[in-house]
């Protein structure tokens, strides 16, 4: 059964470049001082492991039978009770690596993981060197709300997201490390998933330096089925919450029931005029 509301908390931080065990300090410090006892979904950013440096990312994966990242994320769930969408790692699974968003429910137990499907390896970045591509979109029910999971660069694929909301999700969530040149797409294409969806949208991204002139953006926002923002970290480091609540969400697909209107073909008729 869906629960009427659910509280979510999203975490914004500057990684330290290659040290997976400083960004865990980091991470347990920050949950400590800003969690609230009532938060039942905590989000983390993409690679806050070892922030974004995809030099650094295969000395830094892990076999994801045996991941010392996903032990302290099932140690931080049950101090808690809560569960986790734990951004993403780099992890190995068999003889290939990939961009990885593991997701813990209270019990501390790692439930699924999801493989980031679009590599970003443009403007001086090479993701794709590093890493393999996902095979395909997850879907996770956590206290009865689903949650749609996508990494960064997936959110300019809107097919991803729309595909989610067929197979009946409520939450979208994008955890990024996003560049600090990019501001407008970034809240442009989080505003408009949500919308085009109506569906609830958590879009964060790492905030701080990368190195050299390169930084992250920050803006982590919460926001509603119609474009709304609920909440905002729009620099520095923390933690914002925010009560979404589905059967307002239900009640306004019901009366704007868009998807009804979806065609099945939109076979475009190619005119040449001389």
């Amino acid at each position: 059964m869906v629960k009427e509301t659910i509280k979510v908390s999203m975490l914004q931080m500057s990684s330290k470049i290659g040290d997976v065990d400083a960004n865990c300090v980091k991470i347990e410090e920050l949950v400590n001082s800003g969690l609230s006892s009532d938060v039942d979904v905590l989000i983390l950013p993409e690679v806050w492991t070892v922030g974004w440096d995809c030099e650094k990312f295969l000395q830094s994966a892990q076999d994801l039978s045996s991941s010392s990242v996903i032990n302290f994320l099932s140690s931080i769930a049950k101090k808690h009770n809560i569960n986790i969408i734990g951004g993403s790692f780099i992890s190995k699974q068999g003889d290939k690596y990939y961009n990885t968003c593991p997701v813990i429910d209270r019990s501390g137990k790692l439930v699924t993981v999801y493989n980031k499907m679009h590599l970003y390896s443009y403007y001086g970045c090479n993701e794709s060197k590093y890493v393999n591509v996902g095979d395909s979109p997850v879907m996770v029910s956590l206290d009865g709300v689903n949650f749609g999971l996508t990494v960064c660069y997936d959110i300019r694929f809107p097919e991803i997201y729309r595909a989610y909301r067929k197979a009946g999700a409520d939450v979208l969530v994008n955890c990024a490390a996003w560049g600090s040149t990019k501001p407008i797409p970034w809240e442009v294409m989080t505003k408009s998933r949500a919308v085009e969806n109506q569906c609830y949208m958590i879009a964060l991204t790492q905030s701080g330096k990368i190195k050299d002139n390169e930084y992250n953006l920050g803006e982590s926002r919460i926001i509603d089925y119609k474009g709304e923002e609920l909440n905002s970290i729009m620099s520095g480091e923390g933690i914002s919450s925010a009560v979404l609540n589905m059967n307002e969400m239900y009640d306004f697909r019901q009366k704007c029931a868009i998807l009804n209107d979806i065609r099945d073909d939109y076979e475009v008729k190619v005119l040449c005029v001389k």
